[in-house]
């Protein structure tokens, strides 16, 4: 089953400006087989959320906060990853 995305087109254009990550882009870290979930208990208020770290179809390890609902992902923001990030990212890969 393919997932499904969606996201608010102005958090979005917000996000770009801010961290120059497009949400489509941030979408494909999905496809990364090694990408890293963890749950973001301390903004999960009325929903879960969770932060994935994976790497991008153009190579970027980003961090995606996104919420699941019903059956599809929303993504609420996306930015590069920090080298802390970066290096758990990496350690759990090899």
């Amino acid at each position: 089953m393919d997932l499904i995305f969606e996201w608010d087109e102005e958090k979005a254009k917000e996000n770009l400006r801010k961290h120059k990550i497009d949400f489509t882009e941030a979408k494909t870290i999905f496809n990364d087989p090694f990408s890293i979930t963890i749950p973001d208990t301390e903004h999960s208020i009325g929903e879960h959320r969770y932060i994935d770290i994976g790497q991008s179809s153009k190579g970027q390890i980003l961090v995606v906060v996104y919420t699941e609902r019903m059956s599809n992902i929303r993504i609420i923001s996306c930015r590069s990853a920090t080298k802390l990030e970066r290096r758990i990212y990496e350690e759990s890969t090899f």
